[in-house]
Order: C-alpha cells, then structure tokens, then sequence
C-alpha cells in the first residue's frame, strides 16, 4: 500500500472528463458511478458479482453502520473491507444526510446533531469529531467531511445558514481527520440552487484544504432542471485538479447529465432498489418487470447487454420469479442494473477520451426515445 491518494486529468470533451483516482487499494476509473452498499453489503449481490460489473469502489453508509454492528465491532475484526470481502477502494458517507432524514427524532446544535436510532430508539450524538472517528475505525479509502443538507423546500437564509453551518463543520472534520497518508477526505459544497451561496461555500472549501469535493444538497427533490442549474455553473467553482462527486444520483439521464457537465463521480441506491421491486434499467428505457405483457415473452430484458440475467433467462423467467416472490428475481434484476450502469460509464469514459461525447449522448437518447418503456 505504498501509492498515496491522487487524481490524474486524462481527457475533456467541453466540460466532461475523464480521469483516475488513485488509491492504495486500486484505481477509480471516472466518471465512475459507485454502487452503495449501506450496510457493508450491495443488496442481492456477492462482492465478486459487483466487481464482475465493473465497479471499482463501494459506498458505505456510516450512519447504519455506526448503529448496526457498530464501526467499533467492524474495526475489531479487521475493517470494512475485511468484513465486507472486498478488497478494492470504500468510500463512506459522514451520515449528515441520513440523519437530517429523521426530522422529529434530531436535535441540530453548533456540536453536531442528536438523534435516537431508527431501530431501537437508543440516543446517539454525531458530530464532525466523532463520523471521522468512525470513518477511520471502518477503514474508509474516501471519507466525506461532516455537513449538514437542509430539506427543501428551504428559504434562502435557511440554506445559507445550514451552509454556513456545514463549512464550520468542514474546518472541524479537517482537523479531527488530521494527516492519514493514503486516506482522502473530501468536503461537501451547499447552497441549495443559489449560485451566491455555492460560490461562497466553495471557496470556504478550498480555503481549507481537501483531496476531493462534493457537490451536496442536490437531488433532494429539486427536480432535475433545478440541479442541471446548478451543475451549470457549481463545478467550476472547485479545483480543476480534484475530482468531483455528485452525491445521491442518480437515473441514467441525470448521470449523463451530470458527466457532461463536469462530475467526475455519482453514487445511487438506484440500481439495487429498483432490481428488488422488478424494475430494469436497459439502454432502451425502463422495463418493469411486473407487468402482465411480460408473462409469455421469451426475449431477454436487453438483447444485446452481455450481463448473466439477459445471457440466460427470458423476460417471462424474470416475471414469474419476481410474481413469485423468489429470492433469484432481486439477484438476477440487481446484476443486471448494475452492469448497465457500469457499461454506461465505460461508454461514457472511451467518448470523452475520444472526442465524441456529444455524438454519445444524442444516441443515449435517440434510444431511449424509441425504446418500448413500461410504467413504473
């Protein structure tokens, strides 16, 4: 593990990238579009399988498992990798999201936030000091500072207070993570979709100092139109040299959007959510798999996507398992999503090395316009 943290610029095309983030644990190819695994588990999927897809990191969630078996039980037996079998880069989110999440059941203060546990009402305090402590116990490759992501509909001067809040807790994270060779910390921009109060949380980031910086408090229901805005302009206020992480999406469209617009990196529950409830993701549109037209139909859900679900069983296997309720439904749906996200970004990563970003994306969207896409 002698290789340290960094980001290497292969290629633009207008304003998208293509790059490698180096790791001790191996590299991130970007954009790359990071599988979540909230409770050191991709649900329905062996680790193996996941890398299989193409995934070269995870993300964990350091809210569910501070809980759920605790980052001191995980460090005690080795670390997240170790306990999850999966050798390649981690990413863990600080929680802030999760925990804004639980509205009555929180308590905001300048130290950090308390909260009783979704599971069994037990009281907790996360601060800035204390989602570093645990990041570091779970071994994470990529640790997020902690911030704190107002839920919209939101005033300005509340977003600009949360903001103002969340770059105080920047410093502090900073600071609690001190110098871990071969470990990032990234910070987290706010501002909600006013470009002042992004601008000025940026340059309270890079004032400080981090490996990599986020883009927060988007995909919080402002619709996709809202975050475009800002994706517009927002990643132009970070870094050139730093790779940049859009948190929490997205749909295959808000990802081609988002590269397209200069994010190096994304992360969604998407794929795996969706498999679980007989949704496929494929390069034509939607299928959802429930739907009765399904029940005799022998093709594939994708004929030309190579993944082990559109290889050896047919839309009509796929509905009478999900109908079913057998576990193999959620498997074969999951891989499946996960693979066409995967080959996405590849897709993704050889045209903007290529100069045909734009060429892409018209097709990208020429197919899904002409794609046979259920109601879901």
């Amino acid at each position: 593990m002698a290789q340290q943290f960094g980001f290497r610029l292969e290629a633009t095309d207008g304003r998208a990238r293509k790059g490698v983030i180096q790791t001790p644990r191996g590299e991130i190819r970007t954009p790359a579009f990071m599988p979540v695994g909230t409770a050191a588990t991709v649900k329905a999927m062996l680790p193996e399988s996941v890398a299989a897809t193409g995934a070269d990191v995870l993300l964990g969630n350091t809210y569910h498992l501070m809980l759920r078996p605790t980052a001191e039980r995980i460090a005690r037996l080795g670390g997240l990798h170790r306990f999850m079998n999966w050798s390649r880069p981690i990413l863990t989110d600080s929680g802030g999201f999760q925990v804004m999440s639980l509205a009555g059941l929180r308590k905001l203060t300048e130290e950090g936030v308390r909260f009783s546990s979704h599971i069994d009402g037990s009281k907790h305090m996360l601060s800035p000091e204390r989602s570093m402590e645990i990041q570091r116990l779970l071994g994470s490759d990529i640790v997020m500072c902690f911030d704190e992501c107002p839920a919209l509909p939101a005033t300005e001067a509340e977003v600009a207070a949360s903001m103002a809040l969340s770059m105080r807790w920047a410093q502090r994270s900073r600071d609690a993570f001190g110098d871990r060779p071969g470990h990032a910390l990234f910070g987290i921009m706010q501002g909600g979709v006013t470009r002042d109060l992004r601008e000025e949380s940026a340059r309270a980031l890079t004032a400080i100092g981090f490996d990599g910086y986020a883009v927060g408090g988007l995909a919080v229901g402002e619709g996709q139109e809202a975050m475009f805005g800002v994706l517009d302009y927002a990643p132009g206020f970070l870094p050139p040299d730093k790779p940049r992480y859009l948190m929490g999406v997205g749909k295959p469209d808000d990802i081609v959007g988002a590269v397209q617009r200069g994010i190096d990196m994304m992360d969604c529950v998407l794929p795996s959510r969706s498999g679980r409830t007989g949704q496929a993701w494929t390069r034509h549109g939607q299928v959802n798999i429930k739907n009765a037209r399904h029940q005799d139909d022998p093709r594939p859900l994708d004929e030309d996507c190579t993944c082990p679900a559109c290889r050896g069983y047919s839309r009509a296997y796929l509905h009478h398992v999900f109908k079913a309720q057998e576990m193999i439904s959620g498997m074969l749906l999951t891989w499946h999503n996960l693979h066409y996200f995967q080959e996405l970004m590849q897709g993704l990563r050889a045209a903007i090395a290529e100069g045909r970003l734009a060429a892409f994306v018209a097709d990208f969207h020429a197919q899904r316009a002409a794609g046979d896409i259920d109601p879901l």
